[in-house]
């Protein structure tokens, strides 16, 4: 099946790649020249793993190119893909719909034969029916449906995700649609992944609706911990005994400084606003969003009060700036708030991550970057953890403490056990757990 996907940013890539990689014929298209140049030569633009030599393999085989013209991505598709950005606007904080809608317009020009025009980017419910509206508006003539389906991709295990979702959602009403979108989806199919047909509107508050759960999880888990600190019990315990109830689980159970990147922040905040328009207030999404906008900046007082409630002129190491391992993502990370934070009440901060470094140089002022932890760490006073990158898991501990200054480690992602932590010449400060002194 020939495949037209509008967008080549995260979700628009990935899943042109798995597209490939599932034998249909994909052609992606980007306004971004320079960047659909680099595409064609197999250079990825963003920090997935394993998604590079996917894509590399898609162009070899022929099943996948890449152009800045729209007519060549749209004419003789079945099915083409908006996947576009959906940023929260500056102030008023609803998602910018420009992109998704100047896509519509431009598809609805270019469309030859009946096409399945399918949003995959993370839309507000209703948006589906808007597009509708815009394409029989541009081009009356049109044979079309519009569905949506949206994505549940985990950056940093993006690939698995597509490749083997827990399950498959798609919205529409139309009978031929749910045929197209079963022939685009058949490997998984063929494998039994519950593949779930509802109406739009329904698909729509899904995507937002697990984005908000899971985000809710997070704050709840993180204010336990607090709890925890307060009566001396251990946030990891408690997580672990309520998450082997089968009706709670597991996932999002981790105590940190709250949740970032592309997904949580955005939709948590467009499912409030939903609730708003509509009449049906989502009081404790609303609550998550506040708990988890205090939550960073309480994290950069935990690491002041550590310290004993005074950082000036102290250097602080940092290890981790992107908002989770194994992405490059700086979208409403924690660090963005923990590092100015410390700035401003003296600190000198130097820092490493291993991926995120050439985006947190545009975003972060006045910070010393550093080529490894090690370098991070030498005459510090005081060393943070705030990404759970796995290389941070078996830091040399002894070197560590050797070449720093101070004694303070604070690790907001508790990577570290407290009993392993004992007699290791550090002040070690965890959440939701005991402090083990020096």
């Amino acid at each position: 099946m020939r495949i037209g996907m509008v967008g080549t940013g995260y979700v628009g890539l990935v899943s042109g790649t798995c597209f490939a990689e599932f034998g249909h014929h994909v052609t992606c298209v980007d306004k971004d020249k320079s960047k659909i140049k680099r595409l064609k030569n197999g250079e990825v633009p963003i920090y997935e793993p394993g998604l590079e030599d996917l894509l590399k393999r898609q162009i070899e085989g022929g099943r996948i190119e890449f152009t800045s013209d729209i007519s060549e991505a749209v004419k003789g598709c079945k099915a083409v893909f908006i996947a576009v950005g959906t940023p929260s606007r500056k102030f008023s904080r609803d998602a910018d719909m420009s992109y998704v809608y100047g896509a519509a317009r431009e598809i609805a020009q270019n469309i030859d034969d009946y096409t399945v025009i399918v949003n995959k980017s993370t839309v507000p419910v209703g948006t589906g029916s808007e597009v509708e509206r815009i394409i029989r508006e541009e081009n009356p003539q049109a044979k079309f449906d519009v569905a949506s389906n949206p994505e549940f991709l985990r950056e940093g295990a993006a690939i698995e995700d597509f490749i083997r979702p827990d399950r498959v959602v798609v919205g529409t009403s139309s009978q031929k649609a749910q045929e197209v979108m079963c022939e685009v989806y058949r490997p998984l199919y063929i494998n039994e992944t519950p593949i779930l047909f509802t109406k739009r509107e329904t698909a729509e508050i899904i995507k937002y609706a697990a984005n908000a759960f899971l985000a809710t999880k997070i704050s709840f888990i993180n204010e336990i911990a607090d709890l925890c600190e307060q009566v001396n019990a251990d946030v990891q315990q408690v997580a672990k005994g309520i998450g082997l109830d089968g009706r709670i689980g597991s996932k999002f159970l981790h105590a940190g400084p709250g949740y970032g990147g592309s997904c949580f922040p955005k939709d948590t905040l467009a499912l409030t606003r939903a609730g708003q328009k509509y009449g049906a207030a989502q009081r404790i999404v609303e609550t998550v969003v506040s708990v988890n906008e205090d939550r960073k900046a309480r994290m950069a007082d935990k690491i002041i009060n550590a310290a004993g409630g005074d950082v000036h002129g102290k250097k602080i190491g940092v290890l981790g700036v992107a908002f989770k391992p194994n992405t490059d993502d700086m979208r409403d990370a924690p660090s963005l708030t923990i590092i100015p934070t410390l700035q401003q009440a003296g600190a000198k901060v130097f820092a490493y991550d291993p991926e995120a470094m050439k985006e947190a140089k545009e975003l972060l002022d006045d910070v010393t970057w550093c080529d490894n932890a090690y370098e991070v760490a030498k005459d510090a006073d005081i060393l943070a953890i705030i990404t759970e990158w796995n290389e941070f898991r078996a830091l040399d501990l002894a070197r560590i403490s050797e070449s720093m200054d101070g004694d303070l480690l604070v690790d907001l992602r508790n990577i570290y056990k407290t009993q392993d932590m004992q007699g290791k010449g550090f002040d070690y400060v965890s959440v939701g757990r005991a402090r083990v002194k020096k």
